[in-house]
């Protein structure tokens, strides 16, 4: 009797404790990779864009993450009328060879 006493307490202070630390493991699975926290000014040249993505909704800033062909990530803010025109241009060819 005592040892499923004891086995029971054990199994319920575990469970407890798993979940209690799922909302945490979750919080990290669900977070989004990248955000943007500082923000390039000027344009660079079109030919140095290999891909342009927008960050995560949940982001503090929106923004525009730039890709270059070196694999440099470049944040512009998601007002910078530069990085909305590449976007759109991008996008739109995509959908466009698509529907062919």
């Amino acid at each position: 009797m005592m040892k499923t006493l004891c086995f029971t307490l054990g199994l319920l202070l575990l469970t407890a404790c798993c979940c209690n630390a799922m909302p945490e493991a979750l919080k990290f699975n669900t977070a989004p990779g990248n955000c943007c926290f500082k923000f390039f000014t000027q344009k660079i040249p079109v030919k140095r864009v290999f891909n342009i993505t927008k960050t995560h909704s949940s982001c503090q800033n929106q923004a525009f993450i730039v890709h270059t062909i070196r694999g440099i990530p470049i944040c512009f803010r998601e007002t910078f009328q530069w990085a909305r025109d590449i976007y759109s241009q991008q996008h739109y060819i995509v959908g466009s060879s698509q529907q062919l």
